[in-house]
């Protein structure tokens, strides 16, 4: 088959360059959390994973900085990704993670 006939591969830009979309990416095995730590660190725990979460879907939709990332954005974009509204000590978080330190 001539290469003008092949299809190019799909792809979505993380950033500044694109990923393909159809790489063979197998499922993280998920773990339970250790044992024994107080409630706080749970709490903790998983408002860093939604912050990360929100983080990248923010990333990919165009928002790249903290001052574009308002908590109505945020918001509006854990309700595309389908995550509870996130409260404003998220919303913080995610503008921390998105803050670049050039």
């Amino acid at each position: 088959m001539p290469a003008a006939a092949t299809k190019p591969k799909p792809t979505q830009s993380t950033a500044r360059r694109p990923v393909p979309l159809d790489l063979p990416y197998a499922p993280v095995a998920k773990r339970p959390l250790p044992r024994g730590r107080e409630r706080e660190w749970y709490v903790t725990h998983n408002r860093r994973l939604k912050a990360m979460r929100l983080a990248i879907a923010l990333l990919d939709s165009g928002v790249y900085t903290p001052r574009q990332a308002r908590d109505e954005t945020i918001r509006s974009t854990a309700a595309r990704i389908g995550v509870h509204p996130p409260s404003d000590t998220t919303c913080r978080m995610v503008r921390a993670l998105m803050c670049d330190h050039h």
